[in-house]
């Protein structure tokens, strides 16, 4: 990925973390964006320490003002030719309780930020005919899951998204594709339960949580050139849980 531009969105931590180290270490030079910028300073370092290149952006996604600014940002420095929608965020609750406003703020997020930011770097993967998108999707967006109607909608629709626009920019040589996590070890499942953990181990065929660092490695297969021929694709990464 030597001379590759890549764009992380929820870059300060769990997944999103892991996949800016993933793809520094495979050469790309990495803009990690978030909205905790103390956060991304600490992984800037980490990866520069390293011996990679990393950059932070400070990045809203519900923000359209906030998007066009960090991709402003990005575009002194070149082309994204990898963008890795990855931020992502849970408002639960059963359906007939649920606010408009968590309704809102998990879609805003969760979908139409990554739509916002695929419009950003599309033009230019189109001119240089060559582009990877990467979708973080979730194991509840295949399978359903009650308490969170929104969450799950905005991750199918990202599986929807991804299909979608694989099929409109195949002709330049740009891929889409997504991966789905299942129950990985970050800040959103560090909240669960230990009674809500157990659960879940007895649904996972492995009896563990994953690591962001293995989601990471699927992201990098795909953002590479190994993966070429692969577009349009859910890769699964969620120990057997779903099948």
């Amino acid at each position: 990925m030597n001379h590759r531009i890549a764009f992380v969105t929820g870059a300060s931590q769990g997944i999103g973390r892991a996949c800016a180290h993933e793809l520094a270490r495979a050469g790309a030079r990495v803009f990690a964006a978030a909205r905790q910028q103390d956060k991304l300073a600490a992984l800037v370092d980490e990866i520069r320490a390293e011996g990679g290149q990393c950059d932070a952006v400070a990045l809203d996604v519900t923000s359209r003002e906030s998007i066009d600014e960090a991709f402003g940002k990005v575009k002194t420095a070149g082309t994204v030719s990898i963008l890795v929608n990855n931020a992502g965020v849970t408002q639960d609750g059963l359906a007939v309780r649920m606010t408009a406003e968590h309704w809102r703020k998990v879609l805003d997020t969760n979908l139409t930020g990554g739509f916002v930011c695929i419009q950003k770097v599309l033009p230019g993967m189109m001119k240089q005919r060559w582009g990877r998108i990467i979708n973080v999707t979730s194991v509840v967006g295949l399978s359903g899951n009650a308490g969170q109607a929104n969450y799950v909608s905005s991750k199918a629709g990202l599986i929807g998204l991804t299909k979608a626009l694989a099929l409109e920019v195949a002709s330049r040589n740009i891929t889409v594709n997504a991966v789905a996590p299942g129950f990985i070890e970050t800040p959103m499942t560090d909240v669960l339960s230990e009674k809500v953990r157990e659960q879940t181990m007895q649904r996972i065929p492995l009896r563990r949580l994953g690591r962001p660092a293995e989601i990471a490695k699927a992201v990098g297969f795909l953002a590479g050139d190994d993966a070429a021929y692969i577009t349009g694709h859910v890769l699964n990464v969620n120990g057997g849980m779903y099948m």
